[in-house]
This record gives structure tokens, C-alpha cells and sequence, in this order.
């Protein structure tokens, strides 16, 4: 158990009030003692009294496992999915408050994820626990995924008593990273997770599986709403995702000015977080104002290694510092840790940096070459070019074997030249590497346990790009247009691939596979075929007549196809 001086007590589905005057319900976790404590606090749909063992019971059995260590620093018994454990930190004189949103779980009221009405809960809800008189006034905001990602969004509407910030593995951009892969539909994610982790736990809903951690009752309340109340009582969710295809007024009142957000933050990224949080989790440490601010980027699992000892402590260090005014020498922690992968999904180095992109980057360009299937740092001798049929994976473009170690770590660009039989098309880039013996590195991620380096995604009628917020390393589309395309017309594209970080041992390959589907690994079976249900396959989204084509990639001349790799050593 967490060696500290504060017996933990616990209080259930106490009362939030909004601004208008809808009540939330929250459980608070709080020191047997009198006093002021600073505030960390979590707010979300997914079920403040839901067991981790029920709601998400692979990555229990995991912990049990794999994860002795973090059985050792707790009895786990408050476990809930994706929130900090109140036993690691209520002995060491914090509280917690573990909020529903609204419309979830014990919260009445109309069900509404990743809105601006849910924002304007979450920065309520801080307030009021800023100014009760149990708290020292700071607030501090901590959590995994969704738990991380309305960080972005509260910070940015700049309640007075948030003091610090910890978003663990969470994107900022709903358009990109959430909802639309540069502009293609995500719905495998999405679908899933509409169904599985939030309608289960409606409020009211009479069918939810999960029984509460406190009472055992179901953790929905004691309100039994028909279908037809509950579907009136929420968002009208997938399908108003459908109905927004661009990045317009709605989607950009989901996604923070990231130019407003200055609190001291510490930003956590997993290289796992291919297909949902990564990129953006990175993005949001670039783009945030905060002088005060560090990232670090890990490898493993990201749940797991959040409940982790060190890690713990790590967050802890953090808000000693910014919620408890503790002269820890916090403010001399590197700005910027990386670990760097290596095969056998092990961690290769710890690299350290002031800057993003790492400040030794070296910028590569290996060129594509379709006569040869070939990527190289030498130019190709000749123009070629070479047709696939859409709904395949397309072709595959392959290094020769690194004469020495090497590493590459930071942001990745794919200069394409393409042409399509139709008005549009999809690009999905995966980078893979290979072994000396040959054999392909794969590397743990959320949920796919097989994940390749790294992928990129473009729709090409929305190729445009943000001059002022694109450079020669990072593309940055608006996504606020669709252009589409002649049939049999060569365009130019820009394609932002996920940033990676790799060391490849001597006699090691790349390969890049460009393809108008998703990735899928030769004898791979589903679900985990290389990006698990980070599907984007919508028919709504990408109508055969449309995307199920011919695409022509075109290398060589004056149409240099290149990936752009942040070689550092």
C-alpha cells in the first residue's frame, strides 16, 4: 500500500451543481482529516462506480498478470478504467473527485460526449470544487484517453481554479484524430465505442451490464427509461458525425484553441496510440501556450503503465509541485523524454531533448521508386508509375538492409504523386520494419497487440493545406473543403504519417506499404490484423462507386515521391 499519513475516506454520488441548476453526481475521495487538499478530478461517460474488471476485463486479467507491482501499491478495489486509483494519492493528501458526466452513469440529464455542453459541465464542476472549503483552491486534472483528451477542452475555456493539467494518452483534435482520419471516417472505432462503452452506461438504461463497485445495484441509477426516452435523451451521435464530412463550425466547437490553454501541463504520449491518440496527444504539447510544459513519449502498455509505481510518483511530482506549491526541483525535469523501440517491442534508449522534433534530426528523404518497388536516399534514374486496384493493399516499397544501427524519431511526411479513375481517393500509409533475420517488428498497442511502426491516412479531395500551419516536415490540412479530382489527373499530396520513434539495429528494412484500404497483415486474422478495429470502411463514408477504383501512384522525375524520415543518429 501507498506509504503516507491520510487515512482515505470515501463519499458516493455526492451532488455538482451547474450553472443551470442540473445536478451531477460524483464520488469524492478525501483524507480523514481536517484541512484544505488540493483537487485532482476526472469527468467523462464511461462510469464513475463501473469495476475495471467488468468494464474492460482483458486489461484486469492483464494487471493481475502481468503487473504485480501495481497490486503491491494497491488493493485496486476503486479501479475504474481510464481514472487515477484513489489509493495512490488521497494518503498523500489529495482528493479526488470522480465525476459522471451529464446523461451518464448516476447524472441525468441529455447524454452528450465530446460537446461544448459537456465542456461547460466539466469547467463547473471545477469551479465548484475550487472554491469548497475542504480544497486549498488548486485543481488539477488527471486521466487516460477520454479522461485525458476534455482536458484539452476544459483548460481551454480557462476556469480560474484549474491549476495543472496531466492528459495521459489523449488527443485534442476531434476532426483528425477522433472522428475523421484526415478526413476519412474512423466508424470501426467509433461504432464500438458508442455502443460498448458509452450507451451501456446511459443513465436510466435498465439493460446496463456493469454493477457499482459501492452497491452492486447497476451503475446507471435507479431511473428505468424506455428505448424510446433514452434515444430522445442523447445526441444523436454516429449519425451527426456522418452528417458533418468536413471540418465545420460543429466539429471546430469540439476541438480547443489550443492558443488559450496555459496552465503548467504535463503530457504523457504512447507510441501504441496509433489510429486514435497519438498524433494528437503530441500535437496538443506543441500547440498549447503554456510556458511551463513536458512531454514524454512511451512505449508499452498505455493503461498499464499509467497504474504503474514510477509512474505514479512521476504524476505525483508534478502536482506536488503545481497543487501544493512543493520545492521539489520539478521545474529541472527534462522538457522532452522519448523512448526510443527497438525489436522485440523493447525499449532501446531514453532520449531527452529540448525541443520537438528532436533538435539533432536529421530530415531524410527516401524516395519511391515503382520500377523497382524500392525506397531510397538516391533519386530514382527514371519516371514510372504503378496502378492497384483500390480495395487492396496496394503496393509496397522496401529499403535495403541499414548499414548501421540507426534511429528515427519524430514527426513523418509522405510526398506522394497520385491519380485516380474517379473523382476521389483514399490513401492509407503503413510503415513496417524488419529485423536483420528478417522478421517483422511488431509492437503493443490500444487494443492491437501487433501494431506496425507507424500509419498515415489521407483523403485526397481534401489535400489542401494550411500554408501558415504547414512546414516542409508537417503537413496541416483545414479539411474545410473537398476538391475533387479529374479522373486520370496526377495531383500532388502531402500525407501527414504519425510520428514514430525507432532504432533499427544493422541490417535491419523498411518497408512502406501504400495501399487504398487498411493495413492488413498476410495471415493475420481478425480482429488483430494490424490496426484491430481502427477500421475505416464506412460504405457511408467511402461508396464503392467512389473508392472502390483504380489508383495510380507516380514516382520518379518531376514527381518526387518520398518519405520523409526524422533520422537522429
Amino acid at each position: 500500500m501507498c506509504a503516507a499519513p491520510y487515512e482515505m475516506a470515501v463519499d458516493t454520488d455526492i451532488d455538482i451543481p451547474m450553472r443551470d441548476g442540473a445536478l451531477l453526481k460524483a464520488n469524492f475521495f478525501h483524507p480523514k482529516a481536517a484541512g484544505k487538499f488540493p483537487v485532482l478530478m476526472t469527468f467523462g461517460p464511461y462510469g464513475k462506480d463501473v469495476p475495471l474488471k467488468e468494464m474492460m476485463p482483458e486489461a484486469w486479467d492483464t494487471l493481475t498478470k502481468h503487473y504485480p507491482e501495481i497490486l503491491t501499491a494497491s488493493s485496486c478495489k476503486h479501479l475504474v478504467f481510464e481514472t487515477p486509483d484513489p489509493e495512490c494519492f488521497v494518503p498523500d493528501g489529495y482528493i479526488v473527485i470522480k465525476v459522471d458526466a451529464r446523461g451518464a452513469g448516476k447524472s441525468p440529464g441529455r447524454l452528450s460526449p465530446n460537446s461544448p455542453e459537456e465542456f461547460r459541465d466539466f469547467h463547473d464542476a471545477v469551479e465548484w470544487a475550487g472554491t469548497q472549503p475542504w480544497s486549498n483552491g488548486k485543481v488539477g486534472l488527471l486521466g487516460i484517453s477520454y479522461y485525458a483528451a476534455g482536458q484539452w477542452s476544459v483548460a481551454a475555456l480557462k476556469p480560474p481554479h484549474l491549476a495543472a493539467m496531466l492528459p495521459w494518452q489523449g488527443t485534442y483534435d476531434f476532426y483528425r484524430d477522433r472522428t475523421r482520419a484526415d478526413g476519412i471516417f474512423a466508424g470501426g472505432f467509433l461504432s464500438r465505442w458508442w455502443k460498448n462503452s458509452v450507451l451501456r452506461n446511459q443513465h436510466g438504461n435498465p439493460e446496463c451490464p456493469y454493477h457499482d463497485l459501492y452497491t452492486g445495484e447497476r451503475t446507471t441509477g435507479p431511473e428505468s427509461l424506455t428505448e424510446a426516452e433514452l434515444t430522445a435523451n442523447r445526441a444523436d451521435y454516429f449519425n451527426d458525425l456522418l452528417k458533418h464530412p468536413l471540418n465545420d463550425a460543429w466539429y471546430q466547437s469540439r476541438t480547443p484553441d489550443l492558443s488559450k490553454v496555459d496552465v503548467p501541463t504535463l503530457v504523457v504520449a504512447n507510441w501504441g496510440g496509433l489510429g486514435l491518440h497519438l498524433r494528437g496527444t503530441i500535437g496538443g504539447y506543441v500547440g498549447i501556450a503554456s510556458k511551463e510544459k513536458w512531454l514524454k513519449v512511451q512505449g508499452g502498455s498505455y493503461f498499464h503503465t499509467f497504474l504503474q509505481p514510477q509512474n505514479v510518483a512521476l504524476q505525483k511530482r508534478f502536482f506536488d509541485k503545481y497543487l501544493k506549491g512543493v520545492d521539489n526541483g520539478w521545474e529541472k525535469e527534462p522538457k522532452i523524454e522519448v523512448q526510443i523501440r527497438a525489436p522485440g517491442d523493447t525499449i532501446k534508449r531514453l532520449a531527452q531533448s529540448t525541443a520537438w522534433p528532436l533538435a539533432e534530426t536529421k530530415w531524410t528523404k527516401f524516395h519511391l521508386d515503382t520500377a523497382h518497388k524500392s525506397l531510397s536516399t538516391e533519386t530514382p534514374k527514371e519516371s514510372g508509375s504503378y496502378s492497384y486496384k483500390a480495395m487492396t493493399q496496394g503496393i509496397a516499397f522496401n529499403t535495403a538492409p541499414f548499414e548501421k544501427d540507426t534511429e528515427i524519431v519524430g514527426p513523418v511526411m509522405l510526398k506522394l504523386f497520385v491519380s485516380s479513375s474517379t473523382a476521389d481517393m483514399d490513401i492509407f500509409a503503413t510503415l513496417c520494419a524488419f529485423d536483420p533475420q528478417g522478421k517483422e517488428m511488431t509492437f503493443i498497442g490500444a487494443p492491437e497487440p501487433f501494431c506496425p511502426v507507424t500509419q498515415g491516412w489521407m483523403r485526397v479531395s481534401q489535400r489542401k493545406l494550411d500554408p501558415k500551419r504547414s512546414n516542409d516536415y508537417f503537413p496541416y490540412h483545414p479539411h474545410d473543403e473537398k476538391q475533387p479530382l479529374n479522373p486520370g489527373e496526377v495531383y500532388e499530396v502531402d500525407v501527414e504519417v504519425w510520428p514514430m520513434g525507432l532504432n533499427l539495429p544493422k541490417g535491419s528494412t523498411l518497408k512502406l506499404i501504400v495501399a487504398g484500404t487498411d493495413f492488413e497483415r498476410p495471415g493475420s486474422k481478425p480482429p488483430f490484423q494490424g490496426v484491430a478495429w481502427f477500421t475505416h470502411n464506412d460504405p457511408n463514408d467511402r461508396p464503392p462507386a467512389v473508392f472502390d477504383s483504380m489508383n495510380t501512384l507516380h514516382t520518379g522525375g518531376a514527381r518526387e515521391s518520398y518519405l520523409l524520415l526524422p533520422v537522429i543518429s
